[in-house]
């Protein structure tokens, strides 16, 4: 809270871009996560110009300071604020390669999922500490760090029920057997023929890292339960998004199948 206070009386406001669109030959429509107002949609004019000093910092990944036209006045109720400034705040090093993919999934899923100027000051936390460690992070170490960010934007977005009861009967979860979260997020027991099962003592785990806001904690507790975790929380997402698909798993997809014929095209 002191944070925000301090932003917003300096007129800056802690940013990330999600996505950019041009609007014309010098300018570009923003899509930004702020900790301060939500998602937001921003005109920054110029910026596509080559002397332009936003091009290096109007970046996917890249913390940013951003000042917007009259926040809090007229324009504040403007379906597109105008940027007026923009300063790099730091941060870690460009994703590349799957954790390239990763960074844009998740930036999908907030534009999907957080409707326009929501704030969620600790979802915007948890996505500028999961950036760095997809960054560092192994294959293993990457899928746990992104079935982490999955729940707490699930929480964040009031669909996650508690992890520690069965929801129709609200009885806890017995530690040593197996519970899945259905599609409609609702923990139930035990899970059918050909659900993922998780154990209650991981949904314990979960639930208490995700109520003390340890992100690195959730990671942990996700870490032994990859597979069945994944199945539940994509089945949870899909449908949440509706018939609107993930072009960024869509992507991944294809990209897969070509490295799969790679290797069986050689000799």
């Amino acid at each position: 809270m002191a944070a925000a206070r301090s932003s917003r009386a300096s007129g800056q406001v802690a940013a990330y871009v999600l996505h950019r669109y041009d609007w014309s030959e010098s300018s570009l429509i923003l899509d930004l996560f702020t900790r301060d107002l939500g998602r937001v949609a921003v005109a920054a004019k110029g910026a596509k110009r080559p002397y332009s000093q936003w091009r290096s910092v109007l970046l996917p990944f890249q913390r940013v300071n951003a000042t917007f036209g009259q926040i809090g006045g007229a324009e504040s109720n403007a379906e597109v604020l105008s940027l007026r400034g923009a300063e790099w705040a730091g941060g870690a090093a460009m994703l590349t390669g799957e954790a390239l993919f990763s960074g844009f999934y998740l930036n999908e899923l907030l534009m999907k999922l957080l409707a326009r100027s929501d704030p969620h000051p600790a979802l915007f936390d948890a996505y500028a500490q999961t950036l760095p460690s997809l960054a560092a992070a192994q294959d293993r170490e990457r899928e746990a760090t992104l079935r982490a960010f999955e729940l707490v934007l699930l929480r964040h977005t009031g669909v996650l029920p508690d992890l520690t009861r069965i929801t129709a009967t609200q009885q806890p979860v017995a530690a040593d057997a197996d519970h899945t979260l259905q599609a409609q997020a609702v923990v139930i027991l035990p899970p059918g023929a050909d659900e993922p099962g998780v154990p209650g003592r991981v949904m314990v785990e979960l639930q208490s890292a995700l109520d003390d806001g340890r992100l690195d904690a959730v990671q942990a507790a996700c870490a032994g339960e990859l597979p069945a975790l994944k199945s539940m929380l994509r089945a949870v997402l899909h449908y949440h998004l509706g018939s609107s698909p993930l072009r960024t798993r869509g992507v991944m997809l294809d990209l897969q199948k070509f490295a799969n014929l790679g290797k069986t095209a050689r000799p």
